[in-house]
């Protein structure tokens, strides 16, 4: 009798059995839209917006593409590169960490173009925000980044996913 239950005791432990309820995470596909500023400056704060789209779940990959102006208008920035999110609490709201790199295209008012230094170089960056949600589909995300070139920026999007 010890000997038959000493054998199920082993059998029953050796099995994936556990009271807890897992979710699934449904893997998410969202664009948004964004405005912002960042330090592309050196006389004050650059202005701009951004497109952004990605996929996932709780770690999404994305597609960024940004455009900034400086406040005297003499200094336009094009960023255009991939991003890389981990959701921190929960799958696809809440508090999350980004990180984003990729080339930024620089243009001066009254310089002509050469290659490669007036062109641009690659930008690096990290990206610290929150997603709230309002409703099934539509969320807004308040955020702080900081990186290179820009140094520091800020921002908020909004959009939508399904």
């Amino acid at each position: 009798m010890k000997a038959l239950f000493f054998i199920s005791a082993l059998v029953l432990s050796a099995l994936p059995i556990r009271a807890e309820v897992v979710q699934s995470e449904k893997s998410d596909l969202w664009i948004a839209t964004s405005m912002e500023t960042a330090g592309y400056s050196l006389s004050g704060a650059a202005l701009g917006g951004a497109l952004a789209f990605g996929y996932g779940a709780r770690t999404q990959a994305g597609l960024k593409a940004a455009y900034f102006a400086d406040t005297s208008g003499l200094i336009h920035n094009v960023e255009i590169g991939v991003l890389f999110r981990v959701f921190i609490l929960d799958a696809a709201t809440g508090p999350f960490i980004q990180f984003s790199g990729g080339p930024v295209l620089l243009f001066q008012k009254g310089r002509a173009l050469t290659f490669p230094a007036n062109w641009g170089t690659i930008f690096a960056g990290i990206d610290c925000g929150w997603r709230f949600l309002a409703g099934r589909s539509l969320f807004v995300e308040p955020f702080i980044r900081g990186g290179y070139p820009y140094i520091v920026g800020a921002g908020a999007a909004m959009g939508l996913r399904w």
